[in-house]
């Protein structure tokens, strides 16, 4: 038990210097205040909105934790070429996630790291993350964190639309309470 709180521990500290030491590109902006709706080739359907340099909303529209949802998730936000971006971040569960972004290609990939407790039981996170962090904490201090199960995939972004920053109503409700065909938009 004393392993798994400390690998939690490190996870964060990880997030927390990676963030700080981070060059914010001024570049950013081709991201900044879209949100995009991306399925992954193994079906999962995610939809993210990038409220600001430094901030993500989500939701998690099918897959091992459909149904989950996050708001103002700290990230790292960099543009590794012209038009293609890479968000980071660590999460309360001990997750961490990387997402290559290529708007105009209409691509990204994506590497999810879940810890062993998450493989074994997603549903204990499906749900609006924000008002269960004590919660999700308290999960990945029990773990088990070990074996990490990664789960790397590219995926088709169907929908790619600027909505503005920083508006916290673009991620306000559980994909269950979203009108249906929401997620099937495409343009």
């Amino acid at each position: 038990m004393f392993l798994t709180n400390l690998v939690c521990l490190k996870l964060t500290i990880v997030s927390i210097d990676d963030t700080t030491d981070s060059d914010h590109d001024a570049d950013v902006p081709g991201l900044v205040g879209h949100r995009f709706i991306y399925t992954y080739a193994n079906g999962w359907q995610y939809e993210m909105y990038v409220k600001n340099a430094t901030t993500i909303d989500y939701r998690i529209h099918t897959g091992h934790v459909g149904g989950r949802w996050v708001r103002d998730q700290t990230v790292d936000l960099v543009t590794l070429t012209p038009e293609v971006y890479k968000i980071s971040w660590t999460e309360p569960t001990g997750t961490s996630v990387v997402v290559n972004v290529m708007p105009a290609l209409r691509r990204l990939h994506g590497t999810i790291f879940f810890p062993e407790w998450i493989r074994l039981d997603g549903s204990k996170t499906v749900l609006f993350q924000n008002e269960h962090l004590d919660e999700m904490r308290a999960h990945c201090d029990a773990g088990p964190t070990y074996p990490i199960y990664v789960v790397p995939e590219f995926a088709d972004i169907t929908l790619f639309e600027y909505v503005g920053v920083d508006d916290q109503a673009i991620v306000a409700a559980a994909p269950a309470d979203l009108p249906p065909g929401f997620a099937d938009r495409r343009n």
